[in-house]
């Protein structure tokens, strides 16, 4: 019992670095922070798409993005249909990176 004691002690008091190597910390700092919008496809065009999530009990929120050349479509789009978007947010508005179609599963 006493050996488990003075181990555990010793593993707390060990100088161990918590802190993250160098160039991970610079990685993250200079990577643009992406955020996710789930919800319901409104409207779409090629340029842009435009998802509402609705929250019970709550009010509706509508947002747009808009669409580049390097945005990943994963399914097909189309009204009404759900979808995740993982976007960054600018000064021009928010611009998808990745839009993935959720398909409903029939019961």
């Amino acid at each position: 019992m006493h050996r488990l004691l003075a181990g555990a002690l010793l593993i707390l008091l060990s100088p161990v670095s918590w802190v993250p190597a160098r160039g991970q910390d610079l990685a993250a700092a200079q990577r643009p922070r992406s955020d996710f919008f789930s919800g319901v496809v409104t409207a779409f065009s090629s340029d842009q798409i435009t998802v509402v999530r609705t929250v019970p009990h709550k009010t509706s929120e509508t947002r747009t993005f808009a669409i580049h050349k390097e945005t990943r479509v994963e399914g097909k789009l189309a009204l009404k249909v759900r979808v995740t978007v993982r976007y960054v947010p600018g000064e021009d508005g928010d611009r998808a990176l990745h839009i993935i179609v959720r398909v409903s599963q029939k019961k």
